[in-house]
Order: C-alpha cells, then structure tokens, then sequence
C-alpha cells in the first residue's frame, strides 16, 4: 500500500464529507485578520498564544501539511505572505477558494511533508504546522525539512497529539464508552489493525495514522538544530471517538527556533522580530 497516495485520496474524501478541518474560514474572519483581530489553532480548541508570533507583515509564512483554507488564509489576511502545502489537491482547492473570495495571495504547492525538495534552503521565516503528522509514517525527516526551509533565527509551530490516545480501542470506546488498552506503542493504523479492520477503514476512506513517540516529537526537533522555546497541552471533547480527552489533554504545540547557538552557551536573545 502507498500511504502517501491513500491519506491523500482519503482527505479529498474528507472535503466532501465536511470534516471539520476542511472547512475554510468565512468572509467574517479574514476581514476581522484584515484588522488586526485573528487567532489560529495548531490543537483543537486553544489558539496559539500571541507573543509566539512575530510581526507578520512581509514575513514569508509556510503553512506546512497546513490545507484546508483555515490557517493560511487569516495568515495571508493579517499581512504574510503564505505559501499553503498539503498532500491532499482538495485541501488546497479550499485554500485557493478563500484567497480568491477574499482578494489574497496565497502559493499553494502540494507535496509529502516529509519532503521539501521544492523549496531552497532558508526560505521561510515561520512555519505553521497544526496536527498533522500523524497521518507520516515517520516524523524526524519531517523536523529536519523544517529546519533546512527555515531562515536562522526562524519559528516553528508545530501541535500534534500524545501517543497515549493511540493505546486504546477506539471502536470499542466510541460503541460502548469504555476505555481498553488494546495496542502497544508506537502505533501504526497499517500494522496494528487486524486486516478486517483495516480493510474496513481503507473502503470507508478514512486516513491512516500513526503515533510518534514523545522522543521522536520533542527530541526529534532539538535533534534537528531546534531550541523549544514555548509548549502548551490542549484536549478535544467535540469528537465522538476522543474519550480520553475527558480525562487528560491529548494534543501538544510546541514553539521551537532555528537558532545557531556556540557550544555550552545559553540563548540571552533568540529573535527580537516582535520588537
């Protein structure tokens, strides 16, 4: 099975089925970003906190694995200038779709995550990177992509959910309500699922997904050259299957800087753009 080309058919699925993260942003909310009034979310329910921005006017934005017409757009509306990149043809459309209702300009490209090629090195001043790499197989080439498209003294916001919500049966939970631990970790819809479950999703056209160790999330970005500067945990009450979050938070965002610091030193002073 080609995973890359199964998640991107299956999220073109999820644009007709009006999943709640291809629903692009109304006129109401790209004009309020026109004003200086705009909030994004990288988790389910908290908005990424302000000071985690800098000023956006001219800064050239990468909305990574980011489509759907929902960040992009309010970006693209507050004064960046975004390029918007998804494996998915229908998530960009939605983006495509704003930028055109709303007189922006937005460069989307589609493409794997895991895979910048297109892009030279330093190219981008922020990236925005909401859940979504649950659906790589593998995670680090994702941070070290990052890194490399990001100018020295850049940001990367990134939220992804915590390993734990992958322990479970989720079929069971959402039947019955009740949590079982049923997979060990790290989890792979294309390797934990008996092939009857499996086959089951794969017809339904529901994106495969895979956990990431808090290793390879958190470390994997300083391994890559990253400095973690800002973390915040949120949860999502409003999906059926996510009964764990009635209990702990299940997603993380984190805020890391490109930051080339001498051995041994502390950073006093990492960026200043919000200056």
């Amino acid at each position: 099975m080609n995973i890359l080309d199964h998640n991107r058919q299956a999220w073109n699925q999820q644009v007709e089925k009006g999943n709640r993260w291809t629903i692009p942003a109304d006129s109401r909310t790209i004009r309020a970003a026109s004003e200086g009034r705009w909030e994004i979310f990288l988790t389910p329910t908290k908005p990424v906190p302000e000071d985690w921005f800098p000023a956006l006017d001219g800064l050239e934005v990468l909305c990574l694995a980011s489509g759907g017409g929902q960040q992009g757009p309010i970006l693209a509306a507050a004064g960046a200038q975004v390029t918007v990149f998804d494996n998915s043809p229908r998530q960009l459309a939605q983006d495509r779709m704003v930028a055109e209702r709303e007189g922006l300009a937005i460069r989307t490209v589609q493409g794997d995550m895991a895979d910048l090629g297109m892009f030279a090195d330093e190219s981008f001043d922020l990236i925005v990177h909401p859940v979504s790499n649950v659906f790589a197989p593998d995670v680090r080439p994702v941070w070290k992509e990052a890194h490399r498209v990001l100018r020295d003294g850049g940001a990367l916001l990134a939220g992804f959910d915590n390993p734990a919500t992958h322990l479970f049966d989720y079929d069971l939970a959402v039947r019955t309500g009740v949590l079982h631990v049923k997979h060990t970790l790290p989890y792979s819809d294309a390797e934990s699922l008996s092939a009857e479950v499996q086959r089951r999703r794969l017809e339904a056209g529901t994106p495969l997904e895979f956990s990431h160790t808090l290793e390879e999330q958190i470390a994997g970005q300083i391994d890559a050259g990253f400095v973690l500067t800002g973390f915040y945990e949120d949860r999502d009450t409003a999906e059926e299957w996510d009964i764990l979050s009635k209990y702990m938070d299940t997603f993380i965002a984190t805020r890391a800087i490109k930051a080339t610091l001498p051995t041994g030193s502390y950073p006093q002073r990492l960026e200043n753009r919000n200056e």
